[in-house]
């Protein structure tokens, strides 16, 4: 199977390229924001739901455009801490306006906020797939 990349311009896109990266986990240290570029980065080991057997893959995530970031319940200093994404989001500025804010969530309550100028973002596999050590359950899932 060939490596997949998503690009998402609108809030539309950005809930496949989300469902997509669904259980995603990654180590802090390799979410980044480049300030002079107005970008940020994150390589995630991605859970690949369309692949219909648990496997994962490395998948690079960027987000141009970006102005600031802000976090929540996240310890930035802890480089190797993993953390678990489960879903982004758009939240626009106002109304028909290309600006807001893309929000990481984690598990734990954890986020990383983006404010960018407007949406434009990509995801890519890059590398070769391994066998997972299970399917990601979620709450309403368990007891079924």
């Amino acid at each position: 199977m060939s490596d997949m990349v998503l690009a998402a311009r609108d809030a539309e896109d950005l809930d496949v390229l989300s469902a997509c990266l669904q259980d995603a986990v990654a180590k802090l240290g390799d979410l980044v924001f480049l300030k002079k570029q107005h970008r940020f980065a994150g390589l995630f080991n991605r859970f690949k739901w369309e692949a219909g057997q648990n496997v994962r893959v490395r998948s690079g995530l960027c987000f141009n455009g970006v102005m600031a970031v802000r976090s929540r319940n996240l310890k930035l200093g802890a480089s190797e801490a993993v953390v678990e994404l489960l879903t982004v989001r758009f939240v626009p500025k106002g109304e028909g306006d290309p600006a807001g804010t893309v929000e990481l969530v984690f598990a734990g309550n954890g986020a990383i906020l983006l404010d960018v100028e407007c949406l434009d973002a990509a995801l890519s596999d890059g590398g070769g797939e391994w066998a997972a050590r299970g399917r990601p359950r979620h709450d309403d899932e368990k007891g079924r």
